[in-house]
C-alpha cells in the first residue's frame, strides 16, 4: 500500500482543528528531541531505547522471567526519568514560563524596564572590568547574574550586599582574604544583591578535571535555572560562562561583553537597532 493515497481521504475528512493539532503535537516532538540532543539526557535515552529493544526482544523469543524483570523495570521507568532528566525538566518548564506578551506588563511600566536595562548596562561594564583585572591577577571569581527564574534559595546562603556594582567592589569581595572570597555574588536588577553564596554542584562527570569546585558549582546553577554565571579561574586566570547546562571557555573581555549583553539585555530591549558597545570606556584605558 502507498501511504500517500491516504493523503486525500485524510485531508477531506479533516478539520482545522485536526491541523492545528498535528502541528501542536509535532512542534512537542520537536522541542523534545530538541531538549534531549543539547543535554546529557541524549546518552540516557540511547540506554532506555537499549533496554525497550531488550524488552521486544524477550517477548517475542517467549523469555517469561526476562519479560518479566523488564516489564517490571519499564514499569517504574516514569518515576526514574523524572528524578534523572530532574534539571532539563526544570529548565524546560521555565522556558515555557518566561514567554512573554509583547507590551504586556503587570508589575512595571516602560519606565521601569528602561531603569533596569541602565542598571544593567552599567553592571555589565563593571563586571567585564572586574573580571580583567581578577584574571590577569588570577583571583577566582564567581558571580551570578540573575534572570527570570528567581534565586531567593541562593541568596539566603549569603550575606546581603546590596551595593552599586563596581570593579573595585568586585575585587574586594573576591580578595583571598576576603570571608566572601570563596562562595559567589549573586546579581539582581544590575545590582550586587549578595555575596558569600552556596551554589548547587553539577552532577556531570564528564566536567574536564581541569575544572574545580567553582566551575561544577557555575554548571550546576546553569542546570537548575536560567542564570548566567561568569567565572575566573584562580589557577589560570580563564574566564569561562555558564549557562543553559552549558560551559563555554577562554572569553576575551569583549566577547564577555557581548555574550552577557545578548543573554541579559536581549529579553526586555525593544530596540531592533545595532548594539553599540557599552565597554568602551575600560577598553581606552
Amino acid at each position: 500500500m502507498n501511504l500517500w493515497e491516504y493523503v486525500p481521504n485524510f485531508i477531506k475528512a479533516s478539520t482545522p482543528m485536526d491541523l492545528v493539532d498535528i502541528l501542536v503535537v509535532a512542534f512537542l516532538v520537536y522541542q523534545g528531541i530538541k531538549l534531549v540532543r543539547e543535554t546529557r539526557a541524549n546518552q540516557l535515552i540511547k540506554g532506555l531505547g537499549a533496554l525497550l529493544l531488550l524488552y521486544f526482544v524477550a517477548s517475542q523469543l517467549k523469555l517469561k522471567t526476562l519479560s518479566f524483570l523488564m516489564g517490571n523495570v519499564l514499569q517504574i521507568g516514569a518515576v526514574a526519568l523524572l528524578v534523572v532528566f530532574q534539571p532539563e525538566l526544570r529548565r524546560a518548564l521555565e522556558q515555557v514560563g518566561r514567554t512573554k506578551i509583547h507590551g504586556l506588563s503587570l508589575f512595571g511600566g516602560p519606565s521601569d524596564q528602561e531603569d533596569e536595562q541602565s542598571r544593567w548596562k552599567t553592571a555589565i561594564m563593571a563586571i567585564c572590568e572586574g573580571c580583567a583585572s581578577l584574571s590577569r591577577q588570577k583571583v577566582g571569581a564567581l558571580i551570578v547574574l540573575e534572570r527570570e527564574t528567581r534565586l531567593g534559595e541562593i541568596i539566603k546562603t549569603g550575606t546581603i550586599v546590596d551595593a552599586a556594582p563596581s570593579a573595585e567592589l568586585f575585587g574586594n569581595l573576591f580578595f583571598t582574604n576576603s570571608p566572601l572570597h570563596d562562595g559567589a555574588v549573586v546579581m539582581r536588577g544590575g545590582r550586587v544583591y549578595a555575596a558569600g553564596c552556596f551554589l548547587p554542584l553539577s552532577q556531570n562527570y564528564e566536567i574536564s578535571r581541569e575544572m574545580g569546585t567553582r566551575h561544577r558549582a557555575a554548571l550546576g546553577m546553569s542546570e537548575n535555572s536560567d542564570a548566567m554565571v561568569v567565572v575566573v579561574s584562580e589557577e589560570t586566570g580563564v574566564i569561562t560562562v555558564a549557562q543553559n547546562g552549558r560551559l563555554e571557555r577562554n572569553f576575551t573581555i569583549d566577547r564577555l561583553e557581548k555574550v552577557l549583553c545578548d543573554g541579559i539585555l536581549r529579553d526586555s530591549s525593544e530596540d531592533s537597532s545595532p548594539r553599540k558597545p557599552i565597554f568602551w570606556k575600560v577598553k581606552k584605558s
